[in-house]
């Protein structure tokens, strides 16, 4: 605790630690309380701690507790003597469930998870595969040993049927062509819909399968 004397330009500072709570007495202002804990408002989409209101009991799950129903107020103690938050992650629930857990480690985790998948999902690499509408089978083979170490590598095919001047009227020919195409490659990846003709084009787009563990 540090005071100085009123006449001081400078405030008095009173810091008092408990429940991961700081009180700074202003003599200004009053008393002002901080969590320094918690993330701001804008970061937290679950209730936490003291902010689940209302409720009189809750649902714990986890490893770190014996799973079933406690008050508020047992559930509001075992986290504090974990040093840890009590986290509501289903509030719809009857009564509400909820895990003890350090708050901002899990969101930091969570985001940290986001950012990986936004970067996996950025690297996904499309790789178009042309044919004719009167595509010779050898010439079918080659593209389709080439499509299949495309999805093999995780990345998607783009398969079309392009159909020059008359050759429009062999429409029906290209969706064979293509309907054969993805049957063989089920194995390796999957269409995202059925070939659809755009402009002269007959366009079908296949996704690799996850891979086996």
């Amino acid at each position: 605790m540090r005071v100085r004397p009123r006449d001081s330009a400078e405030e008095i500072v009173v810091t008092i630690n408990f429940r991961r709570k700081q009180i700074i007495a202003n003599p200004v202002k009053g008393p002002v309380e901080r969590d320094n804990r918690r993330p701001r408002e804008k970061e937290m989409p679950h209730r936490i701690n003291d902010r689940i209101r209302g409720v009189q009991e809750v649902r714990l799950v986890g490893d770190n507790v014996e799973q079933g129903i406690y008050s508020f107020k047992e559930a509001m103690r075992l986290a504090d003597d974990q040093n840890l938050d009590l986290v509501e992650i289903s509030a719809s629930a009857n009564p509400p469930v909820c895990r003890i857990l350090d708050y901002q480690k899990f969101l930091y985790q969570q985001k940290k998870k986001q950012k990986e998948q936004k970067a996996n999902s950025a690297k996904v690499t499309v790789k178009e595969i042309r044919f004719g509408p009167q595509t010779d089978e050898h010439d079918y083979q080659f593209k389709l040993k080439h499509a299949i170490g495309f999805l093999q590598e995780g990345s998607k095919v783009k398969a079309y049927v392009f159909f020059r001047g008359r050759s429009i009227l062999f429409k029906e020919q290209g969706e064979e062509l293509l309907s054969r195409f993805c049957v063989d490659l089920e194995e390796y990846g999957k269409p995202d819909k059925v070939p659809t003709l755009e402009g002269k084009r007959m366009i079908v787009m296949l996704s690799p399968k996850p891979k086996k563990s």
